[in-house]
């Protein structure tokens, strides 16, 4: 069975009574989930799966999830009427700006864009759902859709961005990325977008593990990391008297002024207090041991 099978299989209907799955929808079965196999009446009707035993039902039509109605296929032999751009901006941050993705979708011309201020990690991305669904309904009305965003990290790296582009693959919508290594228009079940995508997800990888080993040989050589150093004797000794009332990190931070510096008159960080605690706290626990 190759990647393009189960388009076939469901471009007629089911003909099983309890199944009766519309074309370009999965097979189901009586309690209402999707199949993990197509049944063997449907599937026969593709000339060279007629003498199958049995077609599995791809992981993009997610076998044993809850099985609701797809659109229908585009007829088969008619050329796609139109092409639309769908766009999608992202920012990990609430911080974060979106304008230079925005600014780049409307200079193309791409006039429906679905923007969100969310990490790539997220489980759920309400916004790019929303375009997914958009595209799959515009594209089985028998019109071109292509899915585009500023850069591919904006969809995603890695098994993200992969999982992604099967599922564009399934509804035949394509990719394009203005900017970055996988600048272009790309077809999702291409085996050069594929490796470069595999690419992606060892880059950032890659990056990680560089910083850590440089920060693992910086503190080797008694050098602190991170930016210009905020603390000092006067900060520490009100944080372990705030510490001593079983305040919170927080707490202890919003409390504390920095006196020195291009942060001077500003409040330290949480992270920059637990850092200070945390070293003095090494440090006591280290000369009591070497006067012991």
């Amino acid at each position: 069975m190759n990647d393009d099978d189960f388009r076939r299989v469901e471009a007629k209907d089911c003909p099983m009574s309890a199944c009766a799955a519309p074309a370009g929808s999965p097979c189901r079965t009586s309690k209402g989930k999707v199949a993990v196999q197509y049944h063997a009446a449907r599937f026969r009707l593709v000339p060279h799966l007629a003498k199958a035993l049995n077609v599995a039902t791809p992981a993009v039509r997610k076998p044993g999830s809850g099985w609701i109605e797809l659109p229908r296929p585009a007829a088969a032999g008619v050329e796609p009427v139109g092409h639309i751009r769908i766009g999608y901006a992202r920012a990990s941050t609430v911080r974060q700006s979106l304008d230079t993705q925005l600014d780049s979708l409307a200079a193309i011309g791409v006039t429906r864009i679905f923007q969100e201020k969310i990490s790539t990690r997220a489980r759920q991305r309400p916004e790019l759902d929303k375009a997914i669904a958009l595209a799959r309904e515009l594209r089985a009305s028998g019109v071109a859709v292509t899915m585009v965003a500023h850069e591919h990290k904006r969809l995603g790296r890695g098994l993200e961005l992969a999982e992604l582009a099967e599922q564009l693959k399934a509804y035949d919508v394509g990719l394009e990325f203005l900017t970055g290594e996988l600048q272009g228009s790309h077809d999702p079940s291409g085996v050069v977008f594929t490796v470069l995508v595999a690419l992606s997800g060892m880059e950032r990888e890659y990056i990680r593990d560089r910083t850590l080993e440089g920060h693992e040989s910086a503190r080797t050589r008694g050098k602190t990391i991170g930016g210009a150093g905020v603390t000092d004797d006067t900060m520490l000794s009100m944080a372990l008297l705030l510490r001593g009332q079983e305040l919170s990190l927080r707490d202890i931070a919003a409390k504390l002024v920095i006196t020195k510096g291009k942060k001077n008159g500003r409040r330290p960080s949480p992270a920059t207090v637990m850092r200070m605690l945390r070293e003095h706290d090494e440090t006591t626990a280290a000369a009591n041991k070497t006067s012991s």
